[in-house]
């Protein structure tokens, strides 16, 4: 790599192929050197996930000045644990994850395998993100997704991020957004999550699907609400998942003979 650039690390759930991937890769390229290092076929869904009942393996695919591609067998966090691992030589400036084709706001980010290699970033101390689109048709037009991307990268380059924080961005299918806000992750849940097909021979598989239904307990500035009115969304997310103050209260009820939960109600 080149001296006096940042480096920057891209991998995505989408695999090395997709569109997403290749467009911010592009779009980055003028802001630091680049180093791909995404699975060799789709990962979506993966969330954290690791490998552990087979062997892995990474391919160079290309190498340039500023840019080298890998491809590797694992998942998204298997790219991160590799690339930071075995590959680079130098800890990145930046991981940036996406863009994915798909958005990934509200609970999603749980399911997300976009998503886990930026929380996989952020374990390693690595200023992570990423970045969705809101579009899931096969043509999805990814120009406005990376002009926020980059925007997103410029920023996290110069200011940093606390430790243990990450960002995941969301972008609508708009072809320019209203600006980018700062948001809550939206309370909610998946329904009606499956179609049922039964084949010729009378087996029946289910397909995931599903509609996100929107709480009632929300924010004002929740990320599908602000995603919905044509804003670019970004959620600042923690690898510590504890929930401190329902500890407190839990330390408060507890003497050492005795172990019991705080009530749930106010």
């Amino acid at each position: 790599m080149t001296n006096n650039r940042p480096l920057i690390l891209i991998t995505n759930d989408d695999g090395i192929e997709a569109e997403g991937l290749k467009k911010i890769t592009d779009t980055l390229r003028k802001t630091g050197d680049i180093v791909v290092f995404a699975p060799d076929k789709p990962q979506s869904g993966m969330s954290c996930a690791i490998t552990t009942n087979r062997l892995l393996s990474y391919n160079l695919l290309a190498a340039e000045k500023g840019l080298t591609l890998y491809s590797c067998t694992g998942t998204p966090v298997d790219c991160v644990k590799l690339a930071l691992n075995e590959a680079l030589t130098a800890k990145p400036d930046l991981l940036v994850s996406g863009v994915n084709h798909g958005g990934n706001h509200a609970l999603s980010i749980h399911y997300s395998g976009t998503m886990g290699a930026a929380f996989e970033g952020c374990v390693f101390d690595v200023p992570a993100f990423g970045i969705s689109l809101y579009n899931y048709s096969d043509g999805a037009d990814f120009k406005e997704s990376c002009r926020i991307g980059k925007i997103v990268a410029q920023a996290v380059l110069a200011n940093g991020l606390p430790k243990g924080t990450y960002l995941n961005v969301n972008v609508p299918d708009v072809r320019r957004v209203k600006g980018i806000r700062p948001a809550r992750q939206t309370a909610g849940r998946w329904t009606r999550e499956y179609i049922k097909d039964v084949n010729t021979e009378g087996e029946t598989h289910y397909r995931l699907t599903g509609i996100y239904m929107v709480s009632g307990e929300n924010y004002p500035d929740n990320d599908v609400k602000l995603l919905n009115e044509g804003y670019a969304t970004v959620v600042p997310c923690k690898i510590d998942v504890t929930d401190c103050e329902y500890l407190t209260k839990a330390k408060h009820c507890n003497t050492v003979s005795r172990f019991t939960l705080p009530s749930s109600h106010p």
